[in-house]
């Protein structure tokens, strides 16, 4: 948290950072799911649906989506809150979770790459 917060945009981290008493995961791998207690904590909460952004849209955000469509939730990516390595991956990641995975796109249709 430190780091962060004397990082660029520093002082955006207080508003995000995680409170007493909110539920904080490490994600080891690329899906969120992925050696992670998520499955059981979402299980005990009853979520029906996630609504997922990060900064790795090709990545992480869209092996999140997968992996939580195959255990029969509802997902929902928030694709102007997500940033991207590589814009054309970002776009035929975009297309296979909503084609194929059945994943709802909220936003606009690209996401920025990152410099």
């Amino acid at each position: 948290m430190d780091r962060a917060r004397a990082g660029e945009c520093g002082d955006l981290i207080p508003s995000i950072a995680p409170r007493r008493g909110d539920i904080f995961l490490v994600k080891p791998g690329y899906s969120a799911f992925d050696d992670t207690p998520l499955r059981l904590v979402l299980a005990d909460l009853a979520i029906e649906r996630l609504v997922l952004a990060g900064t790795a849209l090709e990545m992480c955000v869209a092996q999140t989506a997968i992996a939580a469509r195959e255990r029969g939730l509802k997902v929902s990516i928030m694709v102007d809150a997500c940033a991207s390595v590589s814009s054309e991956d970002a776009e035929i990641a975009l297309e296979y979770v909503s084609r194929v995975a059945g994943v709802r796109l909220c936003g606009a249709s690209r996401v920025a790459s990152r410099p």
